[in-house]
C-alpha cells in the first residue's frame, strides 16, 4: 500500500509554519486596526453563482480554477477562490449598505485548482482588507497605505515596488476596449491561443499576458493614458498626490490592468524579485460595480488581498515562541503536588510544560530540549518547606523560592 500523502497541491501547516502563518495573520490584523478596520469571517463555500457573477464565467478562474461539486440537496456549491465576493455578498445579505462605509479586514484559507508550485498552492491562505462605501480616491489612497504599513511591519518593505495604474471609470475604459481590439485585431495570427479568446471577450486581459510572444505585441499597444477622459485623469492625479503626501514611492505600469467590468481607476501591487516567476505579494483595486454586479445597492469598494504562503517565503524569522517553564517532580509522591502547581502558574498565564515520565536527569534533558527558561523542582523536601527549587537553564543557578512567590518571580522580566 503507498503511503499516505497530503493531497496535491495541499500543505500541513506544523509548529513552524503555523508560528510563521500566525506572525503574519496577527500582524495583518495588528496594522488594519490602526486604520479602523474590523475583523470578519464568511463561509469558507458559497453558491456558485457569487464567485460566476463576480469572476466572469468565462475567468481563468471560474472556467479552469474553481472547486465546485453538487451537495446533497442539488445546490451548486464552490470552495471560496477569494475573499471579496463573499464580503460582497454578506453586504448584501445582511444589509449592511444602512452602515456605510464599512472597513473589514479578513484571514483564511482559499482554493483554486492549478498547477503547484513555490508560493502558489491549491489550498491557501489570503489576508486582506475591503473599504466599502468610500467613492473617494483617499479610500485608494488609505488601501495602498495600509498594504504597505504591512510589509514594513513585516520588515520587507525594502524589497517589494510599488506598481500603480489608472483604468479610469465605464467610458474611459470603453474607449479604450475599442482602441484595444482595434490594435490586437491587426495582430490576432501572432497572439496566443488565450490572448485570441481574450481579445473577443476581455481584451484589457491581454496587456498581462505571461507569454512572450504576446508580451512583444504588448509592447506596442496604445496606452490608456491616451483614452482617459478628465474625470479619471484627475481621479488618478488625486491618488498619486495622496501617495506622494505619504511619501509613498511608486512605478507607473500601464500594462498593470483588472480585466473584470465592475473595476475601475486605481489598480496597484506590491511586487518583489525575491520570489522567481510569483512576484506578487499583494494587489488590489478599486471596484465600484461589484455590489451592483451581484444584485445589490451601487456601493463603491476599494480593497486589497495578500498571499500568506508568499509572504511567508520573504520575511526574517518571526519572533520565538515564549519560552516555557519546566515543573519537575523528584520522587513519586511530588507527582500530585506538581500537577497542581503547574495548573496554578498556568492560571497566572505561564507556558508550563510538565513532563511525563523519567527521573530528574530524563526531565531535565527534557526541558532543554524544549528551550524552557527554568526549571522548577519540587520533591518531599520542597513540599515540607513550602518552596520550590528554581533553576535558571541558561545560567545553571539555582535558589529556592518560596510556592507563593513562585508565579510572580517567573512572570518577572529576565
Amino acid at each position: 500500500m503507498a503511503s499516505l500523502q497530503p493531497v496535491r497541491g495541499t500543505h500541513d501547516l506544523l509548529p513552524d509554519d503555523s508560528r510563521r502563518h500566525r506572525h503574519l495573520a496577527e500582524t495583518a490584523r495588528r496594522v488594519a486596526a490602526l486604520y479602523g478596520y474590523d475583523e470578519v469571517a464568511t463561509p469558507i463555500f458559497e453558491f456558485s453563482e457569487v464567485f460566476k457573477r463576480t469572476l466572469g464565467e468565462v475567468s481563468d478562474i471560474v472556467t479552469k480554477e474553481m472547486y465546485s461539486f453538487t451537495d446533497r440537496g442539488g445546490e451548486e456549491i464552490t470552495l471560496r477562490p477569494e475573499g471579496t465576493a463573499g464580503i460582497a455578498r454578506a453586504l448584501i445579505s445582511g444589509g449592511l449598505s444602512q452602515s456605510l462605509p464599512l472597513k473589514f479586514f479578513y484571514h483564511g484559507p482559499m482554493f483554486r485548482y492549478e498547477r503547484p508550485q513555490k508560493g502558489r498552492l491549491r489550498q491557501f491562505h489570503q489576508i486582506g482588507i475591503e473599504l466599502l462605501g468610500v467613492p473617494e480616491p483617499q479610500g485608494d489612497v488609505e488601501a495602498i497605505a495600509v498594504g504597505a504599513r504591512l510589509l514594513a511591519a513585516l520588515g520587507i518593505a525594502d524589497r517589494t515596488r510599488l506598481e500603480l495604474n489608472t483604468l479610469g471609470d465605464g467610458a474611459s475604459r470603453t474607449a479604450y476596449r475599442g482602441a484595444l481590439v482595434a490594435y490586437f485585431s491587426d495582430h490576432r495570427a501572432a497572439l496566443s491561443d488565450d490572448s485570441r479568446v481574450r481579445l473577443e471577450r476581455n481584451p484589457l486581459r491581454i496587456l498581462d499576458s505571461k507569454d512572450e510572444g504576446d508580451r512583444r505585441i504588448v509592447q506596442g499597444a496604445p496606452p490608456l493614458a491616451d483614452h482617459l477622459n478628465a474625470e479619471s485623469a484627475d481621479f488618478f492625479a488625486q491618488v498619486r498626490a495622496g501617495l506622494d503626501d505619504l511619501g509613498l514611492a511608486y512605478h507607473v505600469n500601464q500594462t498593470l490592468v483588472r480585466g473584470l467590468d465592475y473595476y475601475c481607476h486605481t489598480a496597484f501591487e506590491f511586487t518583489t524579485e525575491t520570489l522567481g516567476a510569483q512576484g506578487t505579494v499583494l494587489a488590489g483595486g478599486r471596484y465600484d460595480g461589484l455590489v451592483q454586479t451581484m444584485g445589490g445597492p451601487s456601493v463603491p469598494g476599494v480593497g486589497w488581498a495578500a498571499g500568506v504562503e508568499r509572504l511567508a517565503l520573504m520575511p526574517a524569522d518571526p519572533p520565538p515562541p515564549p519560552r516555557p517553564v519546566a515543573v519537575v517532580p523528584v520522587g513519586g509522591d511530588a507527582e500530585r503536588a506538581v500537577r497542581k502547581l503547574a495548573e496554578e502558574l498556568r492560571g497566572a498565564g505561564l507556558i508550563v510544560e510538565l513532563g511525563y515520565r523519567g527521573n530528574l536527569s530524563k526531565r531535565l534533558k527534557r526541558a532543554n530540549k524544549l528551550n524552557a527558561r527554568f526549571a522548577v523542582i519540587l520533591g518531599e523536601d520542597e513540599i515540607a518547606r513550602g518552596v520550590a527549587t528554581l533553576r535558571d537553564l541558561d545560567s545553571g543557578d539555582q535558589s529556592d523560592v518560596p510556592l507563593s512567590d513562585l508565579a510572580a518571580r517567573l512572570a518577572a522580566p529576565a
